[in-house]
């Protein structure tokens, strides 16, 4: 008998397209319906319970009720981390969806990943922090550093609420387009909710595609600029 992870499990569960359909579309945050997903997936009402029953039982997805309605979310964030990754390696060994035109380049300029920035957006934020020596990688990996705090807290961050938080402050997240990594954890999440909270950027709906204002990308360009030797995406 083989011991070990069972990587083939894992591999058939995220494998079947609809079900990696659906998983995707729960990359950008939202809980969403069983109808909403049977959407997404191209299955029937029947089949997507299925799926999702499946996805659950593999501790991929969980449910969330309030009132009548029942709504699945990815089950953590160590989920959304691995979809990320495959997403990264599918693109970077050529396993790429044909394009389907505008959307596209938004949706690489800037998008949701689970709950923080992803994208050349979400790319440049990470070089500008850690370029400035606001994120520092030690022993315990990626840390803010006392200067990265205060300019948190100088941005509209409870820095004391993401220290009490069970869930990392920050973390690199390799971006599935642009090949660098982005910032996660609770400090990517909290920046996010920064710019729309500045009316920076707004969510597009019924999109992972996050949209920058023409104020907005100004001001982002002056709060986060690129040290010297950075490259644009």
């Amino acid at each position: 008998m083989k011991h070990g992870p069972d990587i083939a499990r894992v591999g058939a569960l995220i494998g079947d397209p609809a079900r990696a359909n659906m998983l995707t579309a729960l990359m950008s945050g939202k809980a969403l319906t069983v109808s909403e997903l049977a959407g997404e997936a191209g299955v029937t009402l029947p089949t997507a319970s299925a799926h999702l029953a499946k996805l659950e039982g593999g501790g991929f997805v969980a449910p969330r009720r309030q009132g009548r309605h029942k709504y699945y979310a990815l089950a953590d964030d160590e989920v959304a981390r691995a979809l990320e990754a495959l997403m990264g390696l599918a693109a970077d060994k050529g396993h790429l969806r044909t394009r389907t035109g505008p959307r596209d380049p938004a949706l690489r300029a800037a998008r949701v990943c689970y709950n923080h920035l992803a994208g050349d957006m979400g790319v440049r934020l990470f070089q500008s922090l850690v370029g400035r020596g606001f994120l520092v990688t030690g022993e315990e990996g990626l840390a803010p550093s006392d200067s990265g705090l205060a300019f948190a807290t100088e941005f509209g961050i409870d820095v004391a609420a993401l220290r009490e938080s069970r869930a990392p402050i920050c973390r690199e997240c390799l971006d599935w387009s642009e090949r660098r990594s982005h910032l996660a954890g609770g400090l990517g999440r909290a920046f996010l909710s920064g710019f729309y909270a500045c009316e920076w950027a707004r969510r597009e709906p019924g999109s992972r595609i996050v949209t920058f204002s023409r104020a907005g990308l100004a001001a982002f360009d002056a709060a986060f600029p690129l040290p010297n030797g950075s490259v644009p995406g």
